[in-house]
């Protein structure tokens, strides 16, 4: 491939993001040339994004970077209608209170990577309910839906592989790639958008708005995604055997967040590190070059890193050294999940199963008896053997707390209150 003129799309290559574009030399002469505009969009189908977006908040963020324009386009009006790809069965449906109360929570993370304003390559957030929503069906049908064959509609991934496992797909979610094709269009009108990024499971889905324009506008819209990123192990990315790793700290503590990085798999370091972070390339090579147990330095480079640009620097360090007074001084660290006991519980105590639960360690009583049995329970270093032990006020250590650990990762605290 001819070298990339555009520091844009040579950060994009280099450090991994670059897949599939639709017309990589005219992009490459339009981002060398000029600021370009473009976006991705974001369904609020919960309050908080997780990990597994931050392939595409870091390509927004190395636009802006480079000296080129973000569009965060959140989906007011498609998530009422529902993605239909990698899903299996329908999403279900939020009120319209539910999704402006999402938003409204999403928003928040953004600011944390973008750089919003009136500038010239300001970030702009935009939501397309404010033009979905007031479209009249039959004039929408007859402008933009003679556009749209059904028969490569049909042949979409996000809906062949529905229809190929024999699993319905309703014609609500039929439409949503009309929509998101249409919102190309809009955004292009309303602010010279030119160029829709995304995971490569929506390139079928990009590349119609692509067509969508070119047809309706006569102009030259650009395709660019991301490879579908997995573990080295081939876990999807974002998620843990605790859940999904929320970006928002009012569902994930700066604690958890970072040990989620911590405990990177070793052949995933280096390539984390290229994605995650902004680290110079050459330092990440240094770092992807450590063996054996070196290779945890270079995970919490990784963690720092990667925790600083979500949660902020102080909330990084003050992980770090919770990590470092947890698992290598046996001390109980400030920043771990907490949870309050009354004089009243203390003195009558709680089951140990019960309180797993409710420090957040597990998911469920049962699961807390499971743990237990399993011998992964400690209180204050001591593993618990009995399932129905109860813990009250003589476990408060002489810090005035209870450290509380399930398997060799998962720690809170328990406080008197």
């Amino acid at each position: 491939m001819t070298r990339l003129r555009s520091e844009f799309l040579r950060t994009l290559s280099d450090r991994g993001f670059l897949h599939q574009c639709s017309d990589l030399d005219g992009l490459d002469q339009l981002a060398a040339e000029g600021i370009v505009t473009a976006y991705i969009g974001f369904d609020a189908t919960a309050d908080s994004l997780h990990v597994g977006s931050l392939l595409p908040i870091m390509m927004l963020r190395w636009l802006q970077r480079t000296g080129h324009r973000p569009i965060v386009l959140m989906g007011g009006g498609t998530t009422k209608v529902g993605d239909p790809s990698g899903k299996d069965d329908a999403r279900k449906l939020l009120t319209p209170e539910v999704i402006d109360a999402n938003i409204a929570d999403i928003k928040e993370i953004f600011a944390q990577y973008l750089q919003f304003g009136d500038g010239p390559t300001d970030a702009i957030m935009a939501n397309n309910d404010d033009w979905l929503s007031g479209l009249s069906y039959i004039s929408f049908l007859r402008d933009y839906g003679r556009h749209f064959s059904v028969n490569r509609m049909l042949s979409m991934d996000s809906v062949k592989l529905r229809l190929d496992r024999e699993q319905p797909l309703s014609f609500l979610e039929f439409n949503y790639m009309v929509l998101q094709a249409y919102d190309f269009v809009e955004l292009s009108r309303r602010h010279g958008c030119a160029l829709q990024m995304g995971g490569s499971d929506q390139w079928g889905n990009i590349i119609t708005g692509v067509d969508l324009g070119r047809r309706v506008e006569g102009k030259a819209l650009f395709a660019l995604t991301t490879p579908l990123l997995a573990t080295a192990s081939g876990a999807k990315m974002g998620k843990t055997a605790d859940g999904a790793v929320w970006l928002n700290e009012d569902r994930l503590s700066a604690y958890d967040y970072w040990q989620y990085w911590r405990n990177t798999e070793d052949g995933d370091v280096g390539r984390f590190l290229r994605l995650f972070t902004e680290l110079p390339l050459d330092e990440v090579a240094r770092l992807e070059a450590l063996e054996g147990a070196e290779i945890n330095a270079a995970k919490v480079v990784l963690a720092n890193e990667a925790t600083t640009l979500c949660r902020g620097a102080e909330a990084a360090a003050a992980s770090e050294a919770t990590a470092r007074r947890t698992f290598e001084q046996g001390g109980a660290g400030d920043a771990l999940p907490t949870v309050d006991l009354s004089a009243a519980e203390l003195t009558a105590g709680v089951p140990i199963y019960a309180l797993l639960a409710r420090a957040g360690l597990v998911q469920s009583n049962s699961e807390g008896r499971r743990m237990v049995r399993g011998g992964g329970c400690r209180v204050n270093g001591a593993v618990v053997a009995d399932e129905n032990a109860v813990v009250g006020a003589d476990a408060v250590t002489a810090e005035g707390v209870i450290k509380l650990s399930a398997g060799r990762k998962r720690h809170a605290l328990v406080r008197p209150s």
